[in-house]
């Protein structure tokens, strides 16, 4: 019965597409091209709305949009058209219009993009209307909206066809236009501190700058593999190395590694580095940074993510030891032996197999056990030198090293630390990572000699800072899932496609 459902309802919709189809060709036939060309603009819908009193009912006025609804038969007809402002009411009447255009409105149908030429008036019931004089058909729609359009729940549909997505949802339209408000936010935040935006390479030789596992393509002229980047941050540094003081990017990762709610295989982030700082200062960038995307986007530093109220006006700072301890009742800095801190992991449910160092397994436990709980903003801080190779350790304990991440509602929003300008000691974590990757750990970071070779000449002192873009607009938009913050997320393709 299901199969013998959906059979049918692609009948209708194959009729529905001739019929408009038919209409195509009707308008050919009258000589008029159904897929027009420029059409000048006057103003917007919400324009037409805000400025009815000063443009009066004598006003030409000339919008263009998507037919969204039409009611009334006969010799007149209200309809809704709908621009990235917002919709309005126009009105189709013979009399205004002539037999022979008020014919060709006959021709439109429901998804329609057309531009009308009119004046304002109100109707009884105090809606701001146009009375259309002429308009212009500029696309047909050759297929008919889904039933009940207002509202696409279907997230496959969704996401697949963001297009049918945005057409829609009008909240979805919102959403990206936050998004890019954010972004703008971030960089004015940045190009106003003397900050400097630039570019580089999305392919490398040598997929360097995180833990993670690169996609692989191969250059045919040189005849070498190469890796989508997975970070920027080795390049950055480089730069840093050259007397650029200052310097983000902003752009595409590509991470070869699962997908959900909150991974995607490429997504955005932005890398800033700044000379002579070090991480506390690059944790003062990362709030100030939230903070007036928060007011740009939203107005406000309070957010309701997911039914829960957070402020993103400050951020709690605290060490992962002492965030371990306040969660577990496990102190990992009275550890002396690997195997007293086995037992401690061991004792709160924690696997630690593969971990060889206490640094290793009080992670796994942070990561396990405190992550989720850290609802309200907050850098963690001091991560052990095990898990952070391109960090500079800490002064009064090398066992850990001068990092922090920002969480909030439990999720990973930022990472950020005193960069490693050390060149031995970088070398020798580059050789550990090595090992570690002819062990099988194919998300362990890759020697990168010309890296050392740039350190040998002197990183000056410098903060460093990722933020993942995605993230933060999922917070800011209030989106439960990344796939609604990317235009086009990655997707299993449909089969027999």
């Amino acid at each position: 019965m299901a199969k013998q459902h959906v059979e049918e309802k692609q009948q209708d919709v194959n009729e529905l597409m001739q019929v408009r189809r038919n209409k195509m060709q009707a308008f050919i036939d009258k000589g008029i091209e159904p897929f027009g060309r420029k059409y000048d603009v006057t103003h917007h819908a919400q324009e037409l709305l805000d400025q009815f009193e000063t443009l009066g009912e004598e006003t030409v006025v000339r919008m263009a949009g998507r037919l969204m609804a039409v009611r009334g038969h006969g010799k007149a007809s209200f309809t809704v058209i709908e621009d990235l402002s917002g919709k309005i009411q126009a009105y189709f009447r013979l009399d205004n219009l002539g037999e022979e255009k008020y014919g060709e409105f006959k021709l439109l149908d429901i998804g329609d993009i057309v531009g009308v030429e009119g004046t304002l008036f109100k109707t009884h019931r105090g809606e701001i209307t146009v009375k259309v004089t002429d308009f212009s058909i500029l696309a047909k729609s050759l297929r008919p909206l889904p039933e009940k359009f207002h509202g696409l729940k279907d997230v496959e549909t969704r996401y697949r066809q963001r297009y049918l997505d945005l057409i829609v949802n009008p909240d979805v339209r919102q959403t990206f236009i936050a998004r890019t408000k954010i972004i703008k936010s971030i960089r004015k935040y940045l190009d106003d501190r003397n900050f400097l935006e630039v570019e580089t390479p999305v392919l490398s030789p040598i997929a360097g700058g995180a833990n993670a596992r690169p996609f692989i393509t191969h250059h045919n002229a040189l005849d070498i593999d190469m890796y989508l980047r997975i970070a920027t941050e080795l390049y950055l540094k480089r730069l840093v190395v050259g007397g650029l003081e200052r310097v983000y990017e902003l752009g595409r990762i590509f991470r070869n590694e699962g997908m959900d709610v909150r991974h995607n295989p490429e997504f955005t982030t932005i890398e800033i580095y700044q000379a002579y700082a070090d991480y506390n200062e690059l944790m003062d960038v990362t709030e100030g940074i939230v903070r007036q995307a928060a007011l740009d986007a939203c107005g406000s530093t309070t957010i309701t993510y997911e039914g829960t109220e957070i402020d993103l006006s400050s951020f709690r700072r605290v060490t992962m030891n002492d965030a371990v301890l306040e969660v577990t009742g496990k102190d990992f800095s009275k550890a002396q032996t690997v195997e007293e801190a086995r037992a401690m992991a061991d004792e709160v449910g924690v696997p630690t197999e593969g971990k060889n160092t206490i640094g290793e397994i009080m992670y796994e436990v942070f990561d396990e056990k405190v992550e989720s709980t850290l609802i309200q903003p907050t850098f963690v801080t001091q991560y052990p030198t095990e898990v952070s190779p391109l960090a500079k350790r800490n002064k009064e304990n090398p066992a850990f090293t001068d990092r922090f991440e920002a969480f909030v509602y439990g999720r990973e929003l930022a990472n950020g630390f005193s960069e490693l300008n050390d060149p031995i000691d970088q070398e020798q974590r580059f050789i550990d990572q090595q090992k570690a990757r002819e062990n099988g750990d194919d998300e362990a970071h890759m020697m990168d000699h010309d890296y050392i070779t740039a350190l040998e000449y002197g990183l000056p002192p410098t903060g460093g800072l990722g933020i993942g873009i995605d993230r933060l607009v999922m917070f800011l938009t209030d989106s439960p899932s990344i796939r609604d913050v990317l235009l086009f997320p990655t997707m299993k393709p449909i089969e027999n496609q």
